[in-house]
Order: C-alpha cells, then structure tokens, then sequence
C-alpha cells in the first residue's frame, strides 16, 4: 500500500509529508483493500481568498476509487478536515462492500414445499 503526496503552488516539506502520511494513513487500520492513496496538495496564492489551501485525495480500493476535496484557511486543517472525510467515506464503502457479499450468496436456504408433509 503506497500513499503519494504531491503538490501544486506549493513545496512539500518533509513535515507536510509525515503529518499527511500520518494521517491519511489511519485509515489503512480500517480496511484494508486499500491499494493505493494518493494526495495533493495546493495553495490559491490570492490574498483575496480566504481559504486557499486545498487538499485532494484518490483513494484505490480493489472495489472501486474514492475521490474527496477539502479546503481551509491553513494546510494542516485542509488535511485534517480530508482524513476524517476519507475515514467515513471508506467505512461506508467497506459496509456496502459487506453487506452486497452477504447477500449474493450461491448457496440459498432449503425451503420445505406447501402440501408436503412427513
């Protein structure tokens, strides 16, 4: 499981990239179909916009791909507002996921016929 951090309008220091690292990767402990989490990170370098930083992620399960978007007025908040999205996000994935295993079942209960009795 690899998690990418990139960014745009901006220079990832090694202490953005352990806190998102850190992070993001809290949500391997809850599913782990996870293969690849990719993250980047961007700044909007206009003074009249009050929340310019923003943070993406793609998130590449066996089942399907998670996309979210989260900006503030800092980037540490940006990552932390997207870690806990993508947490609930990939919980409600992973319960869809279990719940449609469970019922496509190949096996199916033997139901006794009306009007036969032993």
């Amino acid at each position: 499981m690899r998690i990418i951090v990139n960014g745009r309008n901006i220079e990832i220091t090694d202490a953005i990239k352990a806190y998102t690292k850190e992070k993001i990767g809290k949500v391997l402990n809850h599913y782990d179909q996870i293969q690849l989490i990719e993250v980047v990170l961007s700044v909007i370098k206009n003074p009249s916009v009050s929340e310019s930083h923003t943070a993406e992620v793609i998130c590449k399960m066996t089942s399907g791909s998670i996309k979210l978007e989260e900006t503030a007025e800092t980037m540490y908040a940006a990552i932390d507002l997207l870690a806990d999205k993508l947490l609930r996000q990939v919980e409600k994935h992973k319960s869809k996921y279990i719940k449609a295993s469970k019922n496509a079942s190949i096996r199916t209960e033997a139901v006794p016929e009306e009007g036969s009795e032993e």
